[in-house]
């Protein structure tokens, strides 16, 4: 008999039990599809056997089942798409990126992709998901996975496992139809219920629930800037045949690093360039408001783009709202009592409006100085007065939040959203999630600055989320322009710094989890080192070496 600890009870089940047949049993209690089981700290699938140890179960509402229902509805839409217009018909289809609550979709090759044809896909795939057919998992050897992968046309895979270390790897299928995930995937096609294909520009979204309401599918809001912004990193990588980690491993063998992190950094500087002469241009543009979310590089962005102020005539001045902030035993509490600095009410904000309505005026204003040790505002004598060529570089999470600034004219602002959106897909069915992208940088910066474990950057993660999802997300269409931050070679470098800090991650806590799972992604690389890094790349304000004193 095996035993399992369930809710601090001890329950016997004969070997050979699946854990399907322990949530069978427990089902009842959730409101959501138990998807996965959590067994002594090791995530499982239903199909496993029962082991000694304590279980917790998994849905939709917590990250791993939300993700685990993503790649999973991911397959059925790919093998329904198949089913419906023929592989002989398709090119290639590529999960893109996420926008909104869903995933962008392109699909090229012989067929028209409009409502119609949608339409018989998504019909396809609730014909399945009423089948309940299961989604079958086999082990295969490496190099045997590369043939499968050749043969069935699949090259962006080929080349990703030509260079991985792993003697096996696991292939996923429903009724024959072949494609290779990075993570679980549910028992059956019966679990994915919920979701919409809505057509969008070149492609289509499929539209997926949130963790927040799995059971709940929202009419798509299209996102028209960030997909443009999105889309022509996409068509970069393309160019330079740099759309997937397999892609960027040849660059690395091949001795092309050096050239590619010039092309890289030449090409965000191109686009700040693009965003100062935007600014210049708007002669009324007093206040260049820049938000983003966290480690999207905002510091370094908001030094580079004043550098390029300054080139063109301008006289730029950092602000940083942060300066802002009302005393500490003034601020706002979250709901377990604790300080809330994410929350626009953290901030004096009539005396932000207040000071630069003045500026605008061409008063003389002291501006504050935020002294984070104390938690309180101090003045240090830091006057300024704007002139005809001066211009405020101002740095906040809120700042494209109309109530932050909400004194100024509309014409004095010019409003630029950053983030670090990764165009690098693991394969065409794999993205790289961008806030992957956003922990591993702050899990790299936290340690170096400020004496954090990965540990505690995890741990602390989700609410940084939370604010994120609040307070910026939903401003992200007011912006002027958009930067991404991201660059196509980090992860080859972050490798090098981040597999440490996971490494001490002990296995017996929370954090572990989400520890293996970057490890595990971090090993798609080939590791290269940070020598030909330029000291002024967004790069640097997260491993060190900067020469803008972020």
């Amino acid at each position: 008999m095996v035993q399992v600890k369930v809710d601090g009870f001890v329950r016997d089940y004969p070997e050979g039990t699946t854990w399907l047949e322990v949530a069978n049993e427990y089902q009842y209690r959730y409101e959501d599809d138990i998807l996965l089981v959590r067994i002594n700290g090791k995530l499982q699938e239903l199909h496993k056997h029962v082991k000694d140890g304590e279980l917790k179960f998994i849905t939709a509402r917590d990250k791993p089942g939300m993700t685990t229902y993503q790649r999973s509805a991911s397959l059925i839409m790919l093998k329904a798409f198949y089913a419906v217009v023929g592989a002989e018909n398709i090119d290639k289809i590529v999960i893109d990126f996420s926008l909104g609550r869903g995933f962008f979709v392109e699909a090229r090759g012989n067929f028209v992709l409009d409502e119609t044809l949608l339409l018989r896909v998504k019909n396809k795939m609730a014909e399945y998901v009423a089948q309940e057919i299961p989604i079958m998992k086999r082990s295969v050897s490496t190099d045997d996975a590369v043939e499968l992968f050749h043969r069935h046309r699949m090259y962006d895979k080929e080349r990703l496992f030509h260079y991985r270390r792993v003697s096996r790897v696991n292939i996923y299928s429903i009724d024959g139809f072949e494609d290779y995930y990075y993570g679980y995937m549910v028992q059956n096609t019966g679990y994915i219920k919920y979701f919409d294909l809505v057509p969008y520009h070149y492609g289509f979204i499929l539209v997926m629930p949130s963790k927040e309401e799995p059971r709940t599918i929202r009419e798509f809001e299209p996102k028209d800037k960030l997909f443009a912004t999105l889309s022509e990193s996409t068509e970069w990588g393309r160019r330079l045949d740099l759309e997937t980690v397999g892609a960027l491993n040849d660059k690395i063998a091949q001795g092309e690093m050096s050239h590619l992190i010039l092309i890289q950094e030449a090409l965000q500087e191109k686009k700040i360039a693009e965003i100062a002469a935007q600014i210049a241009s708007r002669r009324n543009a007093k206040f260049v408001m820049i938000a983003g979310p966290s480690s999207s590089g905002k510091t370094t962005f908001s030094h580079r783009l004043s550098v390029q102020l300054e080139a063109i005539g301008l006289k730029p001045h950092p602000i940083a709202v942060d300066n802002y902030f009302v005393n500490r035993a003034d601020s706002p509490r979250d709901e377990q009592g604790n300080y809330n600095y994410e929350v626009l009410e953290c901030l004096d904000i009539e005396l932000f409006n207040r000071n630069m309505t003045d500026l605008l005026a061409g008063k003389r204003v002291e501006l504050p100085y935020y002294n984070f040790k104390k938690g309180v505002r101090e003045y240090k004598g830091n006057f300024l007065q704007l002139g005809a060529e001066d211009i405020l570089v101002i740095e906040g999470i809120h700042c494209l939040n109309d109530r932050l600034s909400h004194s100024l004219p509309k014409e004095s602002k010019f409003k630029i959203y950053i983030s670090a959106l990764t165009q690098l897909n693991i394969d065409e069915h794999n993205r790289i999630p961008t806030t992957d992208g956003r922990l591993i940088r702050r899990m790299v910066r936290d340690a170096r600055t400020r004496g954090s474990s990965a540990q505690d950057t995890i741990r602390m993660w989700p609410s940084v989320r939370k604010g994120e999802e609040e307070n910026i997300f939903p401003f992200q269409e007011e912006a002027d322009a958009m930067f991404n931050s991201a660059l196509v070679y980090e992860f080859a470098v972050l490798k090098q710094y981040a597999e440490p800090l996971l490494f001490s991650i002990p296995k017996d806590s929370e954090e572990y989890l989400e520890a293996k799972r970057l490890l595990k992604f971090l090993d798609y690389f080939i590791g290269v080192s940070s020598e030909d890094i330029p000291k002024n790349s967004i790069l640097r304000e997260f491993i060190g070496g900067s020469c803008l004193n972020v």
